[in-house]
């Protein structure tokens, strides 16, 4: 068995081990509103639900050389997002927006997306997702060690679920029709196709 301390790992290679064993991951693809009102869209593997009462789900939004990415400033301005989960049906479409555009510049119409009202919010969603979560902001917190900040990690309650009626059966999700996608590392992704129940033990 292998000893490795993450302090003698650059920044990468330890991305490239927590995120090549901590999988599969869902994709969450979150839409947020620029400045000027266009739609903002990206798809986030650092993403997962937390608790049902209250229902909140994190998001990790990776920085780039310090940076903040774009989905992050506009929740922090906004203090909402909309989260879609990626699926067979999506993939294609959600990886596309992942291209780096300047700000302002909708990844929406770069996937050829179909933009759609939310109910409780302002950020809009896309059609193509059969899953689509209107998030509130809850709590952001700034991540990092040595004084650097890598990663800006927010909380979110999930104010309306938007559910494609065949996935929602009898109070259960079915995967059959939900068809989702987990990632990998690096560009791999897989597909839930092979399902088993296992009962916990009593």
């Amino acid at each position: 068995m292998l000893k490795i301390n993450p302090k003698d790992l650059s920044q990468k290679e330890t991305h490239k081990i927590l995120s090549g064993t901590i999988a599969p991951r869902p994709v969450a693809f979150v839409t947020t509103l620029n400045l000027d009102k266009t739609i903002n869209g990206a798809p986030f593997s650092f993403f997962s639900i937390l608790t049902p009462n209250p229902p909140l789900i994190s998001l990790s939004v990776l920085r780039e050389d310090n940076k903040m990415k774009d989905t992050a400033i506009n929740i922090i301005r906004e203090k909402e997002f909309v989260v879609h989960v990626m699926t067979q049906e999506n993939v294609e479409k959600f990886n596309m927006a992942a291209a780096r555009l300047p700000y302002g510049i909708s990844e929406i119409d770069l996937a050829n997306l179909t933009p759609i009202n939310s109910t409780n919010i302002k950020t809009p969603g896309v059609k193509e997702g059969s899953v689509r979560f209107e998030v509130l902001l809850e709590s952001h917190l700034e991540l990092g060690d040595n004084g650097i900040i890598s990663a800006d990690f927010f909380i979110g309650r999930v104010s309306l679920i938007h559910l494609r009626e065949d996935i929602y059966q009898n109070t259960y999700i079915n995967y059959e029709n939900l068809k989702p996608i987990g990632r990998l590392a690096g560009n791999k992704f897989v597909k839930v196709i092979d399902l088993y129940s296992l009962d916990r033990p009593k």
